[in-house]
């Protein structure tokens, strides 16, 4: 199946999408699980922080937020991209907002995929994960 991309009143567009998609497949295979229905939604800062106040019961924006509807192997759900606070942390960490847009997709696909990022080493092991994937875009 074939991820989708959405904005939701933003200006910001991707580019390169059907690459970005194939990568998106690419990574959930190497994961051994099986690409099901994605949806990755741009979002204005106010809106992530409604959902991140609905779901998570926490007052703030945030890059990204991911439901899972995953079922066995298969890997499908919503990734709500806040694509504000993702320009102004490129911006912070001095890399390149496509980088960082990438980095935050592949972060909510490694949730939906099952890995956690609440603990120090999980934390770890999850930017590892996003930086061996971001490295073999393209390649």
């Amino acid at each position: 199946m074939e991820p989708k991309i959405y904005y939701r009143n933003v200006k910001f567009r991707l580019g390169r999408t059907r690459d970005i998609k194939n990568w998106i497949k690419q990574v959930i295979r190497s994961e051994s699980k099986v690409p099901g229905d994605l949806s990755f939604i741009f979002v204005n800062d106010s809106y992530i922080k409604e959902i991140n106040k609905e779901f998570l019961k926490h007052d703030w924006s945030t890059d990204v937020i991911a439901f899972d509807n995953s079922h066995g192997n298969i890997v499908e759900g919503e990734i709500y991209l806040g694509i504000e606070t993702i320009i102004a942390n490129a911006r912070l960490y001095k890399t390149g907002i496509k980088k960082e847009v990438m980095r935050v997709m592949i972060h909510g696909v490694l949730h939906l995929i099952g890995y956690d990022d609440r603990e120090k080493e999980n934390k770890e092991e999850m930017r590892k994960k996003e930086d061996l994937y971001l490295d073999k875009f393209g390649k």
